[in-house]
């Protein structure tokens, strides 16, 4: 049978099956076990039996977990995949016909949890704050520079930050966390749309991070970006001498 089940107990609920495509989980599955896991597909892999974890995710997911290694499991199965149930057996199959199989011996603990849509993980200086400080602080790239708009929308999405430097030219300037490569060619995408409005051409560009890698300011360079390295204390007017433009 499909891993879906119904459970009276308090405190559980049900988990949907998709059918052939995969299983589409509405909550979260907790089991503690003893049980040997085996795994067959581009090599072959075994746990000798004892009491471990195994935890079925909402996306689907398959991993079981010893008491150490933190987050780390000691054997999983990536979505899209297919787990069924059968007298104390598990078999977990993935779209490339690997198998998980998991043998239960004694089980110890089996609940489920909603545990509902995540926010995610927010960080102090994401880009969007990054984006806002240095919006309210456009003399940081020099003397003279302008807002024109943030997110100034073309065909492709939204350029960070349109603005005027002080001889009046436009600058497009896209903004990251981390500096690399295909923040230059996402750029350089935005760059080639806004150049074709003549009431913008021409149009520069700046590439502006906390961090640029070496490989991200060579290819800016040869493409006649400037960069930019942002220090978050000082867009937030703790210290005034960080921001250099190269």
């Amino acid at each position: 049978m499909f891993a879906g089940f119904a459970d009276s107990s308090p405190g559980r609920r049900g988990i949907a099956s998709t059918g052939p495509g995969g299983l589409a989980w509405s909550t979260v599955r907790l089991v503690i076990a003893r049980c040997s896991v085996d795994y067959a597909g581009r090599l072959s892999a075994h746990l000798p039996s004892a009491t471990r974890l195994i935890l079925v995710k909402a996306d689907g997911s398959v991993s079981i977990h010893a008491d150490d290694r933190a987050y780390k499991p000691l054997n999983w199965m990536s979505p899209p995949c297919v787990l069924k149930e059968d007298d104390g057996v598990w078999t977990v199959v993935n779209k490339a016909g690997e198998k998980l199989i998991i043998t239960l011996e004694e089980v110890q603990h089996d609940s489920s949890h909603e545990l509902g849509v995540d926010p995610g993980l927010i960080k102090d200086g994401v880009e969007a704050h990054l984006q806002e400080l240095l919006a309210d602080r456009m003399e940081v790239l020099g003397a003279g520079w302008s807002l024109i708009r943030r997110e100034y929308p073309t065909a492709i999405g939204p350029v960070d930050i349109l603005c005027r430097d002080s001889d009046g030219a436009t600058v497009a300037v896209e903004i990251k966390r981390r500096g690399e490569i295909d923040g230059v060619e996402q750029l350089t995408r935005y760059l080639e749309l806004l150049n074709r409005d003549p009431l913008l051409a021409p149009v520069k560009g700046v590439f502006a991070a906390q961090e640029i890698k070496p490989q991200a300011r060579v290819l800016a360079t040869d493409r006649g970006i400037g960069c930019v390295v942002l220090d978050y204390d000082e867009l937030r007017g703790i210290d005034d001498d960080k921001l250099k433009l190269f």
